[in-house]
């Protein structure tokens, strides 16, 4: 089994649910006591946040570059960011390390593609809802066209991520609130909804959602397990 590097923290409680669904995978797949073979380094949420708040994308990506140097030191033969958002900063990353990072828009654009999905609603924070770097990935690679809220149900989509679920508030009102979005991007013309946060799959757990679900973060997961259990080329 490979060690798999991960980038957690933002927040921790989408990292817990990697975490056990990277150690799920192992057992379901090799049985027994198998368990994944990992790597965790978690950051401190609130200065990362207050960078991305104000811009700061540089100092933002140069903690993680750091993290990932420190992860590959320790073994990581590749790297999980457990988050949608700082995929922004995936190329300071990139630069920092020789081992390969599992890009969480991959495992995504892999999925909907899969389904013959053209059209996709994304939930987000407003950084991956607006910017180029998730809904670019998609288009360019995958041929994905991205849906998003109008701005105002735009802001109240960022503002539960940021002061309810990564809080670990997962309140009716909020679940209310994104079930009815996604019926409104659904008669806008999306065939799937992409969950690009990856708390907002904890809020939408067993719900009867208006559209099929891609969950990005299990999507990750299932790409960090494909390289973990991959037996890796050897030279003769």
């Amino acid at each position: 089994m490979r060690m798999l590097g991960v980038l957690g923290g933002m927040s921790w409680e989408s990292t817990l649910t990697y975490y056990q669904l990277l150690n799920r995978g192992v057992r379901d797949r090799l049985g027994g006591l198998h368990s994944a073979s990992l790597l965790l380094h978690s950051v401190d949420f609130a200065p990362i946040a207050a960078q991305q708040k104000a811009g700061e994308w540089a100092a933002a990506g140069a903690v993680l570059a750091e993290a990932a140097r420190g992860l590959q030191g320790a073994g990581a033969t590749a790297l999980l960011l457990a988050t949608n958002t700082m995929h922004k900063v995936a190329e300071a990353i990139e630069a920092a390390v020789d081992i390969p990072l599992l890009h969480i828009g991959d495992a995504v654009g892999t999925a909907l593609q899969a389904g013959g999905v053209t059209r996709a609603a994304l939930l987000g924070t407003r950084f991956t809802m607006q910017e180029d770097f998730y809904r670019e990935r998609l288009r360019q690679r995958f041929g994905i066209q991205v849906l998003t809220p109008d701005p105002e149900a735009m802001a109240e989509v960022d503002r539960v991520i940021f002061q309810e679920l990564c809080l670990g508030r997962f309140l009716p009102e909020a679940r209310d609130f994104y079930l009815a979005e996604l019926e409104r991007l659904k008669v806008r013309g999306a065939e799937a909804a992409i969950l690009g946060c990856t708390e907002i799959g904890l809020l939408l757990e067993g719900c009867d959602a208006p559209l099929p679900l891609v969950d990005s973060g299990e999507r990750h997961v299932a790409l960090g397990l494909e390289w973990m259990l991959e037996e890796p080329t050897r030279s003769n």
